[in-house]
């Protein structure tokens, strides 16, 4: 198999635009000092965004999605560790998948 020039060079440039914007938030917050306020607004950011990209897949979604979702919150109540919920909800969709 080979590697196409296009092809890497698009790789190694989406890697250094990812890189850049995190570096770039880490230095803007270096710089500047929130208020208390803003803070608070963007501790909610991350829950924001994974509903963001959840909510769609919901919709439009079918058992494999739903029951995923369901183990999902049902292992966040019962440990509250996100890594176990990503876990059980992973595997259930997986089952379901395989069931079918």
């Amino acid at each position: 198999m080979t590697l196409d020039p296009q092809t890497l060079a698009a790789i190694v440039g989406m890697a250094l635009a990812t890189y850049a914007c995190r570096a770039g938030g880490y230095w803007l917050f270096s710089q500047v000092s929130p208020t208390p306020f803003v803070r608070a607004v963007l501790s909610y950011l991350p829950g924001t965004l994974f509903v963001a990209y959840v909510a769609p897949a919901m919709v439009v979604g079918g058992a494999q999605q739903w029951i995923g979702a369901a183990a999902t919150i049902a292992a966040m109540l019962a440990t509250g560790s996100i890594a176990w919920a990503i876990g059980a909800g992973t595997g259930a969709a997986w089952i379901v998948w395989a069931l079918q």
